[in-house]
Formats: structure tokens, C-alpha cells, sequence
């Protein structure tokens, strides 16, 4: 009666408990993973975008996080948080879960090899970071809104009549609101996405720098995927799957995975801000390309590479907590 109801209606085929468990196992997985590595992946952000000319920027890890410390407290490191959880829980859920059905699938049709991994894993983190893109561009905004990075000359000209000696407070920070283009209602999820949709050309700004993510996401969950399969087969030794193992193996993944395609996390993150008024950029990119050509012209191929020391430092605790999670809920529901 069962099998013959699943045939007549394939969705119910599809969300089976063991789809299910994928499903939740992969929320938590990004949840857990995103939340330790909070005030590492804020700092990414900021380094990546701010101004190279500006005599006040965020350098060095260490100094970055004091300073993020002394200016804005706890709520510093975890800003932004709150919508990259809202945004890694479904981003995390749909990328696990495809993932799964994919080599299902692949398995189906043959031996399951590494470029089928890959093959699988390029084509679930396509499909999860097209369904929750949105969000991550309103976390890019709200995580560089309120840190100390100085605005266009031109602003800061306006405000030196009223300060001799500009602090490191000066520009975009929740302790000078008098120099702040945002309101604190544009301070929340909402607030930012409204202020997108009206200024930036309806719901079609919040899909901007889409193109650029998706090719950075491919090859970057696919080699993440795929490696780390390939280290757990390497690790792992019979009877011997401890937490240290999978932890070491995840952190080898993602390591990886995004020293490799690093530079299109960039790209993505210039695009993303581009739009801004009172942007932290020097430059507007009119598209993708332009933004790689323009970098190179003015930074050079290290350019590219801004704010990879703090990536490094937060991926290998963020992809090895991210897989570890995901294997042990899903150990949990699936017996």
C-alpha cells in the first residue's frame, strides 16, 4: 500500500526520515560550526572590503579582535551572527541533504568516484546558495556597517570641522552615530533588506554578485566534499573513528577547499557591498570581471588574497565542528 502510494506521488519518496535526518542533521551542523567562529568570519569580512588607503584599518588578526573587543564588546564578535545562523541553518540543510541524494544517484549509475564527489558536491552547494543568497548578502552588510572602517573622503572632510582628531571610532560604528549613513532600524535583518529592495533596484539587488558566488561555491564545496571523504579514508583506521580523527579531517577539508578558491570569496564580498552608499569601497565594480581586473590593477594578485590569515584560522574549527555535527546528529537519527 506504501510503495504503491510513493509511486503515485514521488515527493513522498523524496521526503523520507532518512532525507529528513539529513536535512536536520545539516542545519545543525551549520549552526554549530558558524556560531564558534563568529568574530573570525566578521573580521574576514571587514578585511576584505575595507579601504586599502585608509591610515585605520583592521590589521592583524590579534589587534583586529582586541580592537573589535574595546570598540563594541561581545556584541562585536557575534554581529551578524544571528542572520548567518538564520541564513547556515537552510544553506547547510539543503547542501548536506542534496549532497547525500546526488551520490545516491551517482551510485546508482555506477561506482562512486572522486570526480562524482566533486560533481556532487558542485551541484549542492549551487543549489543551497541560490536558495538562501539573500541572507548572505544582508549578513555581508550588517557585518561591515557598524565596524570602525572610514567612509569616502568626502564624508570625512564634512565631519572634521566637528573633530581635530579623528578616532578609530570615527566612521561606521554603533558608538558615533552622528557619523553613521544607517539608522538603527537599517541596523536589524529587516531594516537592511528593505533599505536593498528600495535603493538598489527592487528584489533584484539582493541577488547581487549571485553569478560570482555560485562559481566560488562550486568548486569550493565540491574540493571540500570530496577531500574530505578522501582524508577520512586515509585517517580513519578500522575501529579507530575517534572525535579527534573526524575533527582532523574535516579541518584538512576545509583548509583545502578554501585556500583554493579563496579569491572568488572576494570577489563575492566586493560585489556584495558595492551598492552601498557610504561604501567602504574605493571603487564601484560595475560587474564581476570588472572587480577582478580593477583589484589586480591597484593590489595586485595579493589583492585577492585579503583576509585569508583570519579565513584560515576560523575554516579548520568551522568545517571540522560542521562535519563532525553533521555526522553525529545524523549517527543520532539514523541508527
Amino acid at each position: 500500500m506504501s510503495s504503491s502510494s510513493e509511486s503515485k506521488n514521488p515527493l513522498l519518496g523524496f521526503i523520507s526520515p532518512e532525507v529528513a535526518s539529513y536535512f536536520i542533521a545539516g542545519g545543525c551542523a551549520g549552526a554549530a560550526s558558524r556560531t564558534v567562529v563568529s568574530p573570525l568570519e566578521r573580521l574576514k569580512i571587514i578585511q576584505q572590503v575595507q579601504s586599502r588607503s585608509s591610515g585605520t584599518q583592521y590589521k592583524g588578526v590579534w589587534r583586529s579582535l582586541v580592537r573589535m573587543w574595546k570598540e563594541e564588546g561581545f556584541k562585536g564578535y557575534m554581529r551578524g551572527n544571528g542572520i548567518n545562523c538564520l541564513r547556515i541553518v537552510p544553506y547547510s540543510a539543503v547542501q548536506f541533504t542534496t549532497y547525500e541524494q546526488l551520490k545516491k544517484w551517482f551510485t546508482r549509475h555506477g561506482e562512486l568516484d572522486t570526480p562524482k564527489r566533486l560533481a556532487s558536491g558542485a551541484l549542492a552547494g549551487i543549489t543551497s546558495v541560490c536558495t538562501t543568497y539573500p541572507l548572505d548578502l544582508v549578513r555581508a552588510r550588517l557585518s561591515i556597517a557598524t565596524a570602525s572602517i572610514p567612509v569616502k573622503q568626502l564624508q570625512l572632510a564634512a565631519t572634521s570641522s566637528t573633530s581635530t582628531a579623528p578616532s578609530l571610532s570615527s566612521g561606521l560604528h554603533t558608538s558615533a552615530v552622528r557619523h553613521s549613513p544607517y539608522t538603527p532600524a537599517e541596523l536589524t535583518i529587516w531594516g537592511m533588506t528593505m533599505k536593498i529592495v528600495r535603493e538598489e533596484g527592487g528584489v533584484r539587488g539582493l541577488y547581487r554578485g549571485l553569478v560570482t558566488t555560485a562559481f566560488g561555491v562550486a568548486p569550493y564545496v565540491g574540493i571540500n566534499f570530496a577531500s574530505y571523504e578522501l582524508f577520512r579514508g586515509m585517517i580513519y583506521e578500522e575501529g579507530k573513528t575517534s572525535v579527534a580523527r573526524k575533527l582532523l579531517c574535516g579541518a584538512l577539508a576545509g583548509s583545502l577547499s578554501q585556500t583554493l578558491t579563496y579569491p572568488f570569496d572576494v570577489l563575492r564580498r566586493k560585489m556584495q557591498v558595492t551598492g552601498m552608499k557610504s561604501s567602504v569601497l574605493d571603487t564601484k565594480y560595475t560587474g564581476a570581471i570588472d572587480a577582478l581586473l580593477g583589484i589586480i590593477r591597484t593590489e595586485g594578485v595579493q589583492g585577492l588574497y585579503r583576509g585569508l590569515w583570519p579565513n584560515l584560522l576560523k575554516v579548520a574549527p568551522s568545517i571540522a565542528t560542521s562535519f563532525f555535527t553533521y555526522e553525529l546528529v545524523k549517527d543520532f537519527l539514523i541508527p
